[in-house]
């Protein structure tokens, strides 16, 4: 996927081309970038918009519609359309580093309790690509043992077979590391998840009813994660452990 890089200020805007999709999804997109480097952003807000609105997934597409909102100052929508697209491209440094410019910009200053154990690291690792992505590694992985062992099959010398065996199994082990790293990787996406806060100012309760006291409050921007939720209210933990109840309408959850 190519980048060309715009420098606004010093906010890094970069256009994705677009391969192999549909004429009218490649258009939308097209006419986004141009409208953005026209400076003219709802209107490339809404031609992004339009490219996802058939269920269309693009990290380009994600990242640089946060970029225009991130120009409106539209906070929110900038840091959620950032972590989607970190979600397809969780290993991109162009889009950590706006999605950071955009995080200096909310009001709550959240200390993060650090993680530490076996379980952390497996999760941190599965993390490093996307579900997508392992899937590849696994399909690569196979077809190189593939390779590898008809190299065995047809080797003329002992050290030939020797190689070609060694690298049969390094394949292996490649394949089946990944292959367990991508259904990990879909299993956490299925448990963990999170919200941004779209509110202005969202109470959060310690009960899900609206006579029920207050936690604390959180303000546009902030991320939380999702854990359980119900026709009117989610119950969401934030960053440093605390947990309440905000009304739904007061979030955006990242799916």
């Amino acid at each position: 996927m190519k980048h060309i890089s715009l420098i606004f200020v010093w906010l890094c805007f970069v256009s994705h081309a677009i391969a192999a999709t549909p004429a009218e999804l490649k258009k939308w997109v097209e006419q986004g970038n141009a409208f953005y480097q026209q400076e003219k952003y709802e209107d490339a807000i809404d031609a992004y918009q339009k490219a996802l609105h058939s269920d269309y997934q693009s990290a380009a597409v994600y990242f640089n519609l946060g970029n225009a909102y991130y120009k409106l100052r539209d906070i929110a929508p900038a840091i959620y359309n950032y972590e989607k697209a970190l979600q397809l491209s969780p290993n991109d440094a162009e889009i950590k580093t706006n999605l950071k410019y955009a995080q200096q910009m909310t009001i709550d200053d959240i200390k993060v309790v650090p993680k530490v154990g076996f379980r952390e690291m497996i999760q941190n690792f599965v993390s490093i690509l996307s579900y997508n992505a392992w899937a590849w590694v696994s399909v690569v992985s196979f077809f190189a043992m593939l390779a590898f062992f008809i190299g065995y099959y047809f080797g003329h010398s002992s050290t030939q077979k020797r190689a070609f065996f060694s690298l049969f199994f390094v394949c292996f082990g490649v394949g089946a590391i990944s292959f367990f790293a991508g259904f990990k990787n879909k299993a956490l996406s299925k448990q963990n998840v999170y919200a941004i806060v779209f509110a202005d100012a969202a109470e959060v309760l310690s009960e899900p009813k609206k006579n029920a006291d207050e936690a604390f409050v959180l303000h546009e921007g902030t991320k939380v994660k999702v854990l359980e939720s119900n026709e009117t209210w989610t119950k969401i933990m934030i960053a440093d452990g605390k947990r309440g109840w905000v009304l739904d309408k007061d979030i955006k959850k990242l799916k």
